[in-house]
Formats: C-alpha cells, structure tokens, sequence
C-alpha cells in the first residue's frame, strides 16, 4: 500500500507549532504508514521560532517521514501582525505547496498520496483549502476540551441574542453560567477577554463556525484529566479524539544559560523551589514586579524567576533584561541570593520536571499545565490572556489541582494594559499554599502525573483514542 501524506498547518506561535510537531512525531511513530508535511507560518517575530526548528531539524533523531516546509513570507512585513492576518496572507500560499505535493505524488510512485489536512484551531481558513483538494480537514486543538466546549456552548447563545457577553457591565455583573463541559457554574470575569469585546464578534463567529467545519477534533488532553469535558464533547455530533499530553520532548538549553540554570537547581533540596514563568509572552510592568519581589522575600521559599522585558511594540516577544536589578526593589537580588535565582528565558520542561522544583507560578498556557501534570507540580494560578482565565478556573475550581493568586487578571497585548497591580499579601499567600508538602492539591497533581503517563502507553486511553483516529481515517469514517 502506498504510504498516507497528512499536511498539518501549525498556527504562527512558538506554542502551537512545538504541539503540533510533537503530535506529528507521535502519530508517524505510532503508524508507519503515515507521512507528515508541515507547513510552518512564521510570524515576522520569529527568532524563536528559528530556533526551535533549527535545533530539532539538526538532530540526528529527527524522523524521515516528518518534512517542513517554510511558507513565503511578507519580507516587508516588520510591524507586528495579528495572528489572523497572517493565516489569510498563508492561504494562496498553502495552496500552491499543497497542490506541488498532489503533482509530486502523481509524477513519482514512490511519493506519498496526500490524504488530509490536519489544520490548527486557528487556521481553519485551511480547511476550504483542503476541501478544494478534495481531501478531509480534521482540526489539532492546542487548548483543552474545557475551553472547546466552551467556545462551543456559548458562540451560538450570544449569536441568538441570549446571553449579551458583550455588554458594558456583563464582565462584572457576578452572572454564572451553566456550561456543559463544567461541573461548576462559570463566573463571568472568568472568560475569555475576547468573549467580552465587541470588536472580536467577527472573529469568534468565524471561528466556531470553521471549528464546526472539521470531520473531527484532535485534542491535546487526556481523558482522565478533563473527564467531563471530553465526555460531554464526544456526545456532539463532530468526533473528538483526546490524544494528550502531547509535550515538546526537549527544550532547546541556549547553550551555557540552560546549564547554568539546570546547575543551579541540582543544588537545591527536592521539592523546594518555587518556579514562576509566564509563558513566551508574559511580563509585567515595575509595580508590579515589586510586589513580586516582595511576596518572594517575605515567603522565605527558595525560587527561581524568569523574568522577561516588555517589548518595543505591542504584539513582539518579550526579551530578556541585560540587568534585572534595574527594575527590581534595590537590595533584593542580594538580599536573596541564597534562595533565590532571577533568570531571563527559562528551559520551562526541563525546569519542571527537576526533583528540586515544588512549585509553580504559572500564566495558565495550557501546555504549561499540561507540562505541570505530567511532572507532578502544583500550579499558582496567574493567567494573562487568550484562553488562560478559564484554564485557571478550571485548574482551581473544577480539578482542585491548583491554588489561587488570581484567576481573572488579564493584559492587553495590543497595548500593554492590565488589570492592575495583584498585593504582594495576595501574591506570599498563594506562594505558600502551593509550596506546602501534603496538601492535597498536591495529592491530586502527583495521582493525575501518574494517570498522564499511563494514558499514552499502549491500552491508555490517550493511545487508544489515537489508533481511533487512523482506523477511522483509513476507513473513510470521519
């Protein structure tokens, strides 16, 4: 038989390509029929992007049947640029690659047969590409199943008029909402900021409705994690495939700076440093780094900062500060120095996953709680944007694997605004009660570890529902 070609389309940020390379990694090595083309978007901000391909394009173990292909860029394009701007300029350009693989496959036999589009939950424009073609589209959800139904559930009620999320006064009116995919109601301040504007109407519609398009869903999450939701999911009518966690295997060290982070934590006792990282995107202004600073000190416990400069220009990555004590209250880095330990980009998998780490400070990026689960640390809850306010209500209220410090503070990356400025009294408190010994918050997090680790090895239920998804692909089922 002549081998299967999947296209996959990663959305243009670090988080989803690394996602969708590793879940392409893990379904070549799990059928060896299938082939993978992956067509990477870069944005203009793409230095870490590089990176990451170069690191896992130069290893030896990089697999045979997994091929990148870099689609143009607009090399006049150096102001930022919103993600979905960037998927309609990638569409002529998706077609022409898509179409030079379909003419390669009928010139040479030996040439895999393309036979579907794997797009991301945010490139489903794609999808009319692969309709065109004539070939099936299934979506790789980067989020959770919690925030799928979501977006599923509640898309359609503001569209009929029902619930007005967009209202002035809707965010803080204290309203809950019954939602499926949740045990518990779900508060209004916890939603997603793009839920509430009125400006991302357009774009929410649009999404649901590309989302609903798809012959099926692929989930990064696993079963036992969001049990709920992923059951609620598969009662609709579009089919759902929980295949999680799906995490990056390795993190590019940046040579000397990895190590030296991963030196220093090889010092410390197990179980006794506090991590807080925001994601790629994350940092604060001085105020609040203050506060921080402050809640770290006056806690006593052992930590290790990532601590990131804003950007120049909204919508860019955050980079490093050349002296942290710059922007941090005077004497704290020496007063702390044999506890504590303010770094710029961090290693976060291989940070995590170091018996000295206890803890973790989290922006409530869903593969940094799926990294969390599977290395057994217990999240401090600080979300940011996008998705991050219902992935801490849901950590916190509906797992009962995190704790508290906020789950409704939100930044505006377009302009740099913020909720404003969380106490160092709320901060120290949250600090402590993720770093206690025998909570059982930490319990929970150490017993769902476990369960992450079984439910991808064979008769897992993540393993199973992958070898779902190729018996129903290979048998036109979808």
């Amino acid at each position: 038989m002549k081998n299967t070609r999947l296209v996959f389309i990663p959305g243009p940020g670090m988080g989803h390509i690394v996602s969708t390379v590793e879940f392409a990694k893990l379904l070549i090595t799990h059928d060896h029929r299938f082939s993978v083309t992956l067509f990477v978007i870069k944005p203009p901000d793409a230095t870490n992007v590089d990176a990451y391909i170069h690191s896992l394009t130069s290893s030896p173990n990089f697999p045979k049947r997994l091929q990148l292909i870099h689609l143009p860029t607009d090399e006049s394009q150096s102001a930022p640029t919103e993600t979905a701007q960037l998927i309609q300029k990638s569409i002529p350009h998706v077609k022409q690659a898509a179409s030079d693989l379909v003419q390669e496959s009928h010139s040479n036999p030996d040439s895999p047969r393309l036979a579907a589009f794997v797009v991301d939950m945010f490139c489903t424009d794609m999808i009319d590409v692969a309709n065109d073609l004539g070939v099936p589209a299934v979506v790789f959800y980067t989020s959770g199943a919690a925030c799928l139904g979501l977006m599923l559930h509640l898309q359609p009620l503001r569209e009929q008029g029902i619930v007005d999320m967009t209202s002035p006064d809707f965010k803080d009116s204290g309203r809950e909402l019954n939602v499926p995919v949740f045990s518990n109601p779900v508060p209004a301040n916890v939603l997603p900021g793009f839920l509430l504007e009125k400006e991302w109407e357009g774009f929410v519609d649009k999404y649901v409705k590309g989302l609903r398009k798809a012959k099926g869903i692929i989930l990064n999450t696993f079963e036992e994690l969001e049990s709920q939701a992923v059951h609620s999911l598969s009662e609709g009518d579009t089919r759902i495939y929980a295949v999680g966690p799906i995490l990056s295997a390795k993190d590019d060290e940046k040579g000397q700076q990895g190590s030296d982070i991963i030196g220093w934590l090889d010092d410390q006792p197990e179980s006794s440093v506090l991590f807080l990282c925001f994601g790629s995107m994350g940092y604060f202004g001085e105020d609040q780094l203050a506060e921080i600073a402050r809640a770290l000190e006056n806690s006593g416990v052992r930590f290790l900062w990532s601590l990131r400069k804003p950007p120049p220009e909204a919508l860019r990555s955050p980079t490093d500060y050349s002296d942290p004590a710059e922007v941090l209250p005077e004497g704290f880095l020496d007063r702390t120095a044999s506890i504590g330990k303010v770094i710029g980009w961090a290693p976060q998998a291989q940070v995590l996953a170091h018996k000295a780490v206890g803890g973790f400070v989290s922006h409530c990026g869903w593969n940094s709680i799926l990294e969390s689960v599977y290395f057994g640390v217990p999240i401090a809850t600080w979300p940011l944007y996008a998705e991050q306010q219902p992935n801490a209500f849901e950590l916190v209220r509906e797992l009962k694997m995190g704790v508290e410090i906020s789950l409704d503070y939100w930044m505006d990356r377009r302009n740099g605004s913020n909720s404003g400025v969380i106490s160092r009294e709320k901060i120290e408190k949250g600090i402590k009660e993720v770093m206690e010994r025998e909570s059982e918050t930490r319990k929970k997090v150490k017993l769902m570890s476990e369960l992450s680790r079984k439910a991808l090895t064979k008769g897992g239920s993540s393993y199973s529902y992958l070898s779902r998804f190729i018996d129903d692909f290979m048998n036109n089922s979808m």
